[in-house]
């Protein structure tokens, strides 16, 4: 199985995986047991993407990661809405182990300003966008620019996703049930 753990020390990150909680757009949790996992492709780059931050005074702070097919359902269930939420028949790169969601963190551990929430389901969460103040901007170039030399792909409509290059052609689904006995 390709998923690693992402936890300390290996990975120098705060995580926060909102949909392990109420704290998400569903308002419930969608996720049977929280899995800070990526596949190991993924987890190489975002180490690169920590080891980029850290000079800059910079941390990052994970919201998503694998993410189980079983869930991605759950969350077309409740908003099928395609600009957002991946179909579940065609599968999400976080259903891959090959996405994250993430932001920035300053010295102090405090989120950097992205103009908009985490799953804030507007057009002012789409890369680009220049309603949202200019340090916003800024700080979504920051983390765009950082994930992209690490080695992650960008979805223009959320600045807080990152996945790898081509997921859908090169990763299978991997299922919770699969997973669960080889990671626990």
């Amino acid at each position: 199985m390709p998923l690693v753990p992402i936890d300390r020390p290996e990975f120098d990150v705060a995580i926060d995986l909102r949909y392990a909680t109420e704290r998400n757009f569903t308002g419930e949790p969608v996720y049977a047991r929280a899995l800070p996992f990526l596949h190991r492709h993924a987890a190489d780059a975002l180490a690169r993407a920590i080891a980029l931050a850290r000079p800059l005074g910079l941390r990052l702070k994970l919201l998503d990661l694998y993410r189980p097919p079983e869930a991605q359902w759950k969350l077309w269930h409740h908003t099928p809405d395609p600009e957002f939420i991946a179909v579940p028949w065609r599968g999400s790169p976080h259903g891959r182990g090959v996405a994250v969601d993430l932001t920035l963190l300053d010295g102090q551990g405090e989120e950097l300003d992205m103009g908009t929430d985490f799953d804030a389901f507007t057009p002012r969460s789409h890369h680009g966008d220049t309603a949202v103040s200019v340090d916003a901007q800024r700080n979504r170039l920051l983390l765009l620019g950082l994930m992209t030399a690490a080695g992650f792909d960008f979805y223009r409509n959320e600045w807080w996703h990152y996945q790898l290059f081509d997921a859908r052609a090169r990763y299978p689904l991997i299922a919770d049930g699969a997973a669960a006995p080889r990671l626990m």
